[in-house]
């Protein structure tokens, strides 16, 4: 289970700007506005924490059904 990664991305115009990995433990930025963006998330702990909680509510939530 520990093999198990949660990805949320953000893009716009099929460009990836921001994406929260599980596995770093945070926000990562692309683009120059995905970078600042990804500092004031990343400032936020309640935000990390509610994403970090995603890879169980989400992931292994449904590792049975594959």
């Amino acid at each position: 289970l520990k093999d198990i990664q949660y990805i949320r991305s953000y893009c716009y115009n099929k460009l990836e700007f921001i994406r929260f990995d599980s596995n770093v433990g945070k926000y990562v930025g692309y683009t120059e506005f995905g970078v600042k963006n990804a500092e004031r998330l990343n400032s936020n702990p309640s935000q990390i924490s509610a994403m970090k909680a995603q890879r169980e509510t989400y992931c292994l939530h449904n590792i049975g059904n594959w």
